[in-house]
């Protein structure tokens, strides 16, 4: 009876910490398989720019790259005004597979990304908390290998992003812009 209710509080436990840690992040992560081309889909965040920009935003592309070190280098394209702006980030690897760490040197944030779910060819659900010294936010990105993903897919970010707190009005499904082909120099 004493083991069986330690057991129950043990998983309790567990399961307040896990709450208070953030979304899980994809069980047995395949860092290798992260890698290549994808297309940002959807964007969810309760960010201020996010609000203030949101109706600017378009599909753009992003590639992701493993350093020889195990960390992430995420290249990131997109359309800004007649042009096209890169963002070059890197991804810390920390001890747990698909949980990674980024500072921004342009804002001074703080970022604790996580690969929730994905099945690496089709797919993937990224969680991202953010903090720095005027607040903090959640940020959800969902990436595609193609410009178009199933309504299965858009419901389950959709779903996902207002479980991490999101509000309707803080979900983006973005446009496609016509040129997402040539953002990565016709990769």
């Amino acid at each position: 009876m004493h083991a069986t209710l330690l057991g129950v509080l043990g998983l309790a436990l567990l399961g307040v910490l896990r709450a208070e840690d953030g979304a899980a992040v994809q069980p047995d992560f395949q860092q290798d398989k992260l890698t290549g081309k994808w297309y940002t889909i959807g964007l969810a965040s309760n960010s201020n720019w996010f609000k203030e920009k949101k109706h600017l935003m378009k599909m753009c592309t992003t590639v992701i790259s493993a350093t020889p070190d195990g960390n992430l280098e995420v290249i990131s394209t997109y359309p800004k005004g007649d042009h096209c702006e890169k963002r070059n980030s890197l991804y810390t690897k920390t001890e747990q597979p698909g949980r990674f760490s980024y500072k921004s040197p342009r804002w001074g944030s703080n970022h604790d990304i996580r690969v929730v779910e994905t099945n690496y060819d089709e797919y993937a659900l990224v969680a991202t908390q953010i903090s720095k010294s005027s607040g903090s936010s959640t940020m959800v990105l969902l990436y595609s290998r193609t410009k178009e993903l199933s309504p299965e897919r858009l419901e389950r970010f959709t779903r996902f992003s207002k479980e991490q707190g999101l509000a309707e009005e803080e979900i983006l499904i973005l446009p496609h812009t016509g040129e997402e082909r040539g953002l990565q120099g016709g990769a």
